[in-house]
């Protein structure tokens, strides 16, 4: 039997079964479990949450302001009930500025999930699908408001969290790629699913090997290897894992030349999703911060992965990724045919070839100049883009500031 009574009257002992509230908004990555600890019970009440779920057949029961008790079909449509009325179904095209804000906090509560599933994962209690698909849709709400805000601010992870913020990252990426690529919304919502559970098996890598500052040993590296067959099995016994989920957890270090692992698939032994894995898995991986190495510029990285596309990556699918994310993506260093240099803002809808730019810098004089935001997509602007440049060569401290704002602050 289900109850939903006052976050004032929980004890611990209660089993809860739903907060009657956004995802954002509870401390927790997944509902559904049994109140053990005071810090968890303190938590769920210094939230914005005042109302639960509890179900009394599987924890204590309580005599005291209760609103009304419930089946759970019952409870099921009224929280799907409040969903719609918490946000519109389809989401507004918003600004980069408008939109950072909100995905810095999406990125801190996703991360804290990911590091939660993963600390689950190590202990060998399974997954549930339905526990990540809050997660999902708020990552995916937040690529339709504006795809540049969260895909790029997760690019921002320290060397410390890449783990965790990783599989944020990717999941954000299959969105934005499964959109490009005209897919449906089910297989879109699975295609992020599969991007935050893709390197679940790392989580029973070791740490020092994850985290190792120089070069891997072989036996290292061969460990490291194995962590997609790992992933796999521990999704295998997890609860409700799509297909798709599963696939690209196992397949998304596959390359379409045959040289990838673990199985050494060639081209169309290798599905769409786990095409689209690998694409997206490879660019955050070489744009972030990693204990061996600082992140490459996003462009540059684009760069680079097109002269690898013909033996790694699927060209279509790598021609979509690109358009997903634009030419110069958010974040990239790139110099006018003015002389000034300006990091890309955000994408234009208009050209590849034609972003916002934030100027701020000009190379005639060697010196700093009052940043102005250009939109080289307006009709009669009279500058171009020259070329990228290296943010190394020109020692730019505060080039995430500059596009990024106060939410930089909030990811590091």
């Amino acid at each position: 039997m289900l109850k939903k009574i006052s976050v004032d009257h929980l004890a611990l002992g209660m089993h809860l079964h739903e907060f009657c509230g956004s995802w954002m908004e509870h401390p927790f990555w997944r509902t559904k479990f049994v109140l053990k600890d005071q810090k968890d019970l303190d938590a769920v009440r210094a939230s914005s949450i005042r109302e639960v779920w509890i179900d009394v057949a599987k924890g204590l029961d309580t005599t005291e302001g209760v609103s009304r008790e419930a089946s759970e079909l019952e409870v099921e449509r009224e929280l799907q009930e409040a969903a719609k009325t918490e946000q519109p179904a389809i989401q507004q095209r918003v600004s980069m500025q408008e939109e950072a804000a909100r995905a810095a906090k999406i990125c801190a509560k996703s991360k804290q999930a990911v590091v939660s599933m993963f600390q689950e994962a190590r202990m060998g209690n399974a997954i549930d699908a339905k526990d990540c698909a809050p997660l999902v849709e708020e990552i995916s709400n937040s690529v339709m408001r504006n795809p540049g805000a969260l895909i790029s601010l997760a690019r921002l992870k320290t060397a410390d969290d890449y783990t965790y913020m990783h599989s944020v990252a990717v999941c954000a990426l299959m969105i934005a790629l499964s959109r490009q690529l005209g897919l449906d919304e089910e297989q879109t919502r699975q295609a992020g699913l599969a991007g935050l559970l893709h390197d679940l098996g790392k989580a029973m890598v070791p740490n020092a090997i994850l985290n190792k500052p120089g070069k891997l040993t072989d036996e290292e590296f061969a460990e490291i290897k194995k962590h997609p067959a790992y992933g796999h099995k521990a999704l295998l016994a997890g609860n409700g894992i799509p297909e798709i989920a599963l696939d690209v957890c196992l397949h998304h270090h596959e390359k379409v030349d045959g040289s990838g692992y673990p199985k050494g698939l060639k081209a169309d032994q290798i599905t769409l999703f786990s095409k689209m894995g690998a694409v997206c898995d490879v660019y955050d991986a070489i744009t972030s911060n990693r204990p061996y190495k600082a992140g490459w510029d996003p462009a540059e990285s684009l760069r680079k992965m097109a002269e690898w596309a013909k033996g790694h990556f699927d060209e279509a699918v790598f021609q979509a990724f690109v358009k997903s994310l634009g030419i110069y993506p958010v974040g990239s260093l790139i110099r006018l045919d003015s002389g000034r240099l300006g990091v890309v803002i955000e994408q234009s809808e208009k050209s590849l070839l034609a972003p916002k730019v934030k100027v701020f810098f000009s190379t005639k004089s060697n010196v700093r100049i009052k940043p102005e935001v250009v939109d080289l997509s307006r009709p009669g602007a009279q500058e171009k883009i020259a070329g990228r440049e290296d943010p190394a060569k020109w020692n730019i401290p505060d080039l995430d500031e500059l596009w990024a704002g106060a939410a930089a602050a909030q990811i590091r």
